[in-house]
């Protein structure tokens, strides 16, 4: 294998495959990146045996081959390369390393062969999906962050995407939950998306997705089965498995009959809850809403560290009532919110508290309140 490449190119490729790629190893293949150079370019191939990651660029290739070199320290040596140099990249029989030279610098590193690197196969799923990049990006920024990271429920480890049909129209909507909170937005479901298995992506895979989504052009590919999904970024791609297990039901967690409604400045709000947070016992990090027509009072005690209070204006004009909540998961739907007023829906300080979105009918919240 004997090729040139744009540092530039390179970079980008490599920066697309090698983040999948685990610092720590126990089988030494899946530490580096498979290298594949034919007359079409240079692919780049990345896995951790639950994911992975093809890229391809531009390159001049004299002469084709494949090698897996080390993922990382290849990306560290061509990181550190100057910006706008021509690189090559050659592994002959005779010396069993990679080449790398660049100006005045030039690399070996150690090989293993192309042979042994494992594939994975997109076997079994569905015809592609062509999904909006935009609407794509709105879907997971707006419901990643209540992804759980408890190991023991692995099935609420991911997003769950998935198709319904409400009020006759057909949706695509991603779904996150941890227990104390729930995020779910949805979107017009694209053409042919109606009718596809409903799929648990892992955590780590919507990272990788979403990092990808940065640099794809206008629309994404997307194909699903019970066990596979695939994103087809232009020329990089994404395949993982997905979760075996099923999604609890999220409707029933979702308040309906929520009628006493607070409007409140969302920034205004975001920042005494911050403020008010400073002094909350690490763990429960809880903090005291006491709700009064026209009036929020923010409390939090702490047998330590004193106590802190903050009174806010809001919208509303019923009946006074206290209720509590995990500042940080506040903080985090605060950060959700797309325009300038939030809308709290509460039924009664025990049960869920829906929070929406006025600028986005398409994003619903679900708060379990903390005793105070």
């Amino acid at each position: 294998m004997k090729l040139t490449i744009e540092r530039q190119s390179l970079i980008k490729a490599l920066g697309h495959v090698q983040s999948v790629v685990e610092r720590r190893n126990t089988i030494p293949i899946l530490s580096n990146v498979l290298l594949s150079a034919d007359k079409g370019g240079l692919s780049f191939s990345a896995t951790d045996l639950d994911m992975e990651i093809v890229d391809e660029t531009n390159a001049e290739v004299n002469v084709s081959g494949q090698i897996t070199a080390p993922a990382h320290t290849l990306y560290e040596i061509v990181r550190k390369l100057p910006e706008g140099a021509e690189v090559e990249l050659k592994f002959q029989g005779e010396d069993p390393r990679l080449s790398i030279a660049a100006g005045r610098s030039k690399f070996n590193l150690p090989v293993l062969p192309a042979g042994d690197f494992p594939v994975m196969s997109s076997d079994g799923l569905s015809p592609r999906i062509t999904v909006d990049t935009e609407a794509l990006i709105r879907l997971i920024d707006k419901t990643r962050f209540a992804i759980s990271t408890e190991e023991t429920r692995y099935y609420l480890n991911g997003l769950y995407v998935h198709t319904v049909m409400e009020d006759g129209e057909a949706k695509l909507r991603a779904v996150a939950t941890d227990g104390h909170r729930l995020a779910l937005a949805e979107m017009p479901a694209p053409e042919g998306a109606l009718g596809l298995p409903g799929v648990i992506v892992p955590r780590k895979t919507i990272s990788e997705a979403r990092r990808l989504l940065d640099d794809a052009g206008e629309n994404v590919e997307l194909q699903l089965s019970t066990a596979k999904v695939r994103f087809e970024f232009g020329r990089a791609a994404l395949t993982s498995k997905v979760i075996d297990g099923s999604f609890p039901d999220y409707m029933r967690v979702i308040p309906k009959g929520n009628d006493k409604v607070v409007r409140i400045d969302n920034g205004l709000f975001a920042q005494a809850v911050d403020r008010v947070a400073t002094i909350s016992a690490e763990k429960s990090r809880s903090v005291k809403l006491a709700i009064e027509s026209g009036k929020l009072t923010l409390t939090v005690r702490n047998m330590e560290a004193g106590q802190a209070v903050e009174e806010i204006e809001i919208e509303y004009d019923g009946d006074s009532f206290e209720i509590g909540f995990n500042a940080r998961y506040l903080l985090d739907v605060c950060g959700q919110i797309g325009g300038e007023i939030m809308e709290l829906r509460f039924a009664d300080p025990a049960s869920p508290t829906l929070v929406i979105d006025p600028t986005d009918p398409g994003v619903r919240y679900v708060l379990m309140p903390l005793r105070v």
